[in-house]
């Protein structure tokens, strides 16, 4: 008789039914972890013994026994945070943390990351989120590494070009027989030309390489017969204008200028407009030379060189002994980079003139039309040192930091990784996991590529325990529980008859 062999298949009930219950107390545990991942208990029968019967040999099963212990990875759903280094990964992956100053890669769904006070990405536990350094362009720089912002500020970028496009009056007529002349005369020690001596100024703020900032300043007059020696087209004097670019005396440090009354002066020239369209249709630009007085109209000579896109450039200096190279983009653009049939001086200029066909109208231009003359449009590529005000992260993974100076900039990508077993991996505490030799190598990647999820940015996973399906398989196992219980107690009282056979 095999009655004790059912006291077994019973024991094994109640360690399998007992094992299910922990899962099930984990997973309701976690019920609001973040990140968290459900498991499951699936069970096996035994191997059954064989025994003879009437019919011949047949089996009688012993037990259950527990198959595994599965981790569900579907997805959780999202929870929205204030916080823009709350990230949740839409799909599958993990993001990969690193104990600081360690290589050990741990893996985790749970995304509470924040920058602590030596600038490391970090989660609750202090490990360390990897990712990869960008550059300019947004292109991976290096090997996957943990995510540390060395600095929290923007450094200051230097003025390389500025654009002040206006539309000046038609209707306007000359302030001054020479607007060079007239500045930074005598008479003008604190402003660099008279309000009665121009027609028309526009004011653009500009920054040197140390960050500071500078207002360069163009003045504008309609042009006079008398002024051919600026090389003004003689065939066009009415939609003609002079211009002259100008810094604060004080910040103008090219030595050449330091006792000049043009001190401040950058560049002076023409621009020409279209009789019929109005639209700016050529411009003269010209520079100091470097030979006689800088305040002489024969000192000064066509700006000799040209930006990449055809520009005048003007060489200023606001740091000592640290020149500095500014295109002036007015609307139009020289096709060839020179000046055709330029000369070498304004005298010469002004006998031979300099050919229009070089120059080409830009979509965004200036122009002259019977209307107040205004500023249309200005802009400059510098800019000031400035500080980290926020952060944001994009579906990519790229993150992005926003400076006071108005810059944003590449910082770095987070980096997930995946498995081709991921049911193998092995839980670590702390919502980590850890690779293992079933699981394989974790392999690497951007968000969105490869299969790779893509990330969420103010959010959290929650977990992905679903507590009615666990209350229901509470009940279930409870009752397996019980049930095998009673098979001990049957047994029991079985043997217990079987005893009591001798008195």
């Amino acid at each position: 008789m095999s009655i004790s062999s059912a006291l077994f298949s019973g024991i094994s009930g109640l360690s399998t039914n007992g094992n299910a219950m922990s899962v099930i107390g984990d997973n309701i545990a976690n019920v609001n972890t973040i990140g968290y991942k459900s498991s499951r208990t699936t069970f096996q029968d035994v191997l059954a013994q064989s025994v003879a019967t009437a019919s011949g040999t047949s089996q009688i099963g012993r037990g259950a026994a527990l198959s595994s212990i599965d981790t569900l990875f579907q997805q959780g759903s999202f929870e929205s945070t204030s916080n823009a280094t709350d990230l949740a990964i839409g799909g599958q992956g993990f993001f990969i943390v690193s104990p600081r100053a360690e290589d050990t890669q741990y893996y985790t769904r749970a995304g509470q990351f924040r920058f602590d006070s030596d600038g490391y990405f970090i989660n609750p536990e202090g490990y360390v989120g990897r990712g990869w350094a960008l550059d300019d362009n947004g292109n991976d720089v290096g090997t996957l590494q943990p995510v540390r912002l060395s600095a929290f500020t923007s450094p200051p970028e230097p003025t390389n070009a500025i654009t002040a496009i206006t539309n000046l009056n038609s209707e306007d007529t000359s302030k001054v027989a020479s607007l060079f002349t007239s500045a930074w005369d005598a008479n003008n020690a604190t402003e660099p030309i008279g309000d009665a001596q121009y027609g028309y100024q526009t004011s653009i703020r500009v920054y040197d390489s140390l960050g500071r900032s500078h207002d360069v300043t163009v003045y504008y007059d309609k042009a006079s017969g008398s002024e051919y020696d600026d090389g003004t087209p003689t065939n066009n004097i009415d939609n003609t204008w002079e211009y002259i670019v100008t810094s604060n005396p004080d910040d103008d440090l090219r030595t050449a200028f330091a006792a000049a009354d043009s001190r401040g002066i950058l560049m002076r020239g023409t621009v020409a407009f279209n009789a019929t369209t109005g639209a700016l249709e050529s411009q003269t630009s010209f520079v100091w030379d470097g030979l006689g007085a800088p305040d002489a109209d024969a000192s000064w000579i066509p700006s000799t060189t040209f930006s990449s896109d055809g520009y005048p450039e003007v060489n200023a200096e606001f740091v000592a002994g640290v020149p500095q190279t500014i295109a002036t983009e007015f609307g139009t653009r020289s096709t060839t980079s020179a000046w055709v049939g330029g000369a070498a001086n304004v005298s010469a200029i002004a006998a031979n003139g300099l050919p229009t066909s070089s120059w080409q109208p830009q979509a965004l231009t200036s122009t002259q039309y019977a209307s107040s003359s205004t500023t249309i449009y200005q802009t400059q590529d510098g800019y000031g040192t400035g500080f980290l005000e926020n952060i944001s992260v994009g579906t990519d993974g790229i993150m992005v930091g926003h400076y006071s100076n108005g810059q944003i900039l590449n910082l770095f990508r987070v980096g997930l990784a995946k498995f081709n077993n991921q049911q193998a991996l092995s839980k670590v505490g702390g919502n980590l996991w850890s690779a293992t030799r079933d699981s394989g190598d974790a392999i690497t990647g951007h968000p969105g590529e490869n299969g790779l999820g893509r990330v969420s940015s103010n959010s959290l996973e929650q977990s992905n325990v679903d507590i009615a399906a666990e209350f229901v398989k509470m009940i279930t196992t409870e009752r397996g529980f019980q049930a095998n219980s009673r098979i001990i107690t049957t047994v029991d009282n079985m043997l217990q008859e079987l005893i009591n056979l001798k008195r």
